[in-house]
């Protein structure tokens, strides 16, 4: 009898200290976001450096030592489709044209910033706009920008285009932004 009781007070401690710790595991699917750069991706390697107008750039530029012109690219903006970062055939042309202007100014940079619409968590969206971004400025190196001159940020759901909350919105929502950054003078 004494016997059982102790098994029974055994087991229930057993279970106690198993619920009370729980099972250690580490979250599937989820992509870590870079820290320290605030998302900028892509930073120059040791001994780079970057020739802006007269003067050099320091190794580690960023978007906000430059003039942004957030105009002189805004129609070449790219959509993705659904939790895809995969560059339609349908927007190639607009990558052209974002390559042949950066290849007609040598003292221009390029800040590519990737965007998701409101649906999936925070992580999430972050690490998918980082992945869109990262595929434009791949596919605009595959054209002959060098991709030292190309920072790129992922702004996840922070920033949407359309305020609604359907389909319409959302397709708006899933794109990469080019900014054209020109030297300070």
């Amino acid at each position: 009898m004494k016997t059982m009781k102790l098994i029974h007070l055994l087991a229930f401690a057993l279970a106690i200290t198993l619920v009370a710790t729980g099972c250690k595991h580490k979250p599937v699917g989820v992509t870590p976001i870079p820290r320290g750069g605030e998302g900028m991706v892509g930073e120059p390697g040791p001994g780079d450096t970057l020739k802006v107008g007269g003067g050099p750039l320091p190794e580690n530029w960023t978007p906000d030592m430059m003039n942004q012109d957030r105009d002189a690219l805004a129609a070449y903006t790219i959509h993705f489709a659904y939790d895809s970062a995969a560059i339609r055939h349908s927007e190639r042309s607009g990558l052209q044209a974002v390559a042949t202007a950066l290849k007609g100014d040598p003292s221009t940079k390029l800040l590519i910033e990737g965007n998701c619409d409101e649906r999936g968590t925070e992580e999430y969206n972050r690490a998918l706009g980082e992945r869109r971004a990262l595929a434009a400025r791949e596919a605009l190196a595959k054209q002959g920008v060098d991709s030292s001159r190309v920072r790129t940020i992922s702004y996840g759901k922070d920033k949407p285009t359309d305020s609604g909350h359907d389909e319409a919105a959302w397709s708006k929502d899933r794109r990469d932004d080019f900014v054209l950054l020109h030297p300070k003078m």
